[in-house]
């Protein structure tokens, strides 16, 4: 799950979801406008779209006074691009604050708490994200498989491991498989490990799917789909998700896909 993908797309759900009249929504428009012609040009950042970002602040003082769905959009649209563009949520909680201070009574301000809540959720998986970066330390756990034997990265010290988030109703990760099945079969004699992370809900699929793809590795699943208690804890938030782990227990590389994954273990081992 995740929050809008773009601030282009923010813009886009935003129009088709509410049409307002008046001069405060078309100056909003010809503003996001130039924001989106500015990241087309590479500007991507609160730097380089610095004259951009002052133009919120004028509008909001042109239409000083006036408490309505409009206005409050201009900055509540100022936020947005702050999260989409910047991943600067930091930033962003603030401005969604001031909305419902200022436009207590309107969409935006109404929706301000729920909007605050998963922008505060969003910024401690980013946080949880920036720890899991190329040569940091894959933090372990200590669970069981699926057979109810104890799982954790440690097991596997002085090995390469692979840490694989998937499930059998995504369609990616299906057609990954055959990869890392691939890259299994060739170097598990020689120090490769794979762990599944499931985030299946259904126990019995998933049981009948490593049976017919021939997935010997151990997985952990407890049925939460999304809300998989690992998935959580790393951050994950789309899937395939996969973190190649080096015999030192340092990250070596995330999300590798068809040759690229045989051809990184083959290196590390």
């Amino acid at each position: 799950m995740k929050l809008l993908k773009t601030f282009l797309l923010v813009g886009a759900l935003l129009a088709a979801s509410s049409t307002f009249a008046g001069d405060p929504d078309a100056d909003r428009k010809a503003l996001i406008e130039k924001i989106k012609t500015g990241i087309g040009e590479g500007n991507r950042t609160a730097k380089s779209l610095a004259s951009e970002i002052k133009e919120f602040d004028v509008l909001l003082k042109k239409y000083e006074g006036q408490k309505t769905d409009a206005v409050a959009q201009i900055l509540f649209t100022k936020a947005m691009l702050y999260v989409e563009v910047f991943q600067d949520v930091d930033s962003a909680i603030p401005m969604v604050k001031q909305v419902k201070k200022d436009f207590p009574d309107t969409k935006f301000g109404k929706d301000a708490e729920r909007i605050i809540e998963v922008l505060e959720s969003r910024r401690e998986m980013l946080k949880v994200q920036a720890n899991m970066a190329e040569g940091k330390t894959f933090p372990d756990f200590k669970e069981k498989d699926l057979a109810g034997k104890p799982l954790s990265i440690g097991q596997f010290k002085g090995k390469v491991v692979l840490v694989d988030f998937w499930a059998t109703w995504c369609g990616p990760c299906v057609a990954e498989m055959p990869n890392v099945t691939k890259a299994y079969n060739k170097y598990h004699k020689t120090g490769f490990e794979v762990i599944g992370i499931s985030l299946d809900s259904d126990r019995g699929r998933l049981d009948e799917f490593l049976k017919e793809n021939k997935m010997p590795w151990p997985q952990f699943y407890d049925g939460n789909g999304w809300k998989n208690k690992l998935a959580q804890r790393y951050g994950v938030n789309s899937i395939p998700a996969t973190y190649l782990i080096g015999t030192d227990g340092k990250i070596i590389a995330k999300n590798l896909r068809g040759h690229a994954l045989e051809a990184a273990v083959g290196k590390a081992l």
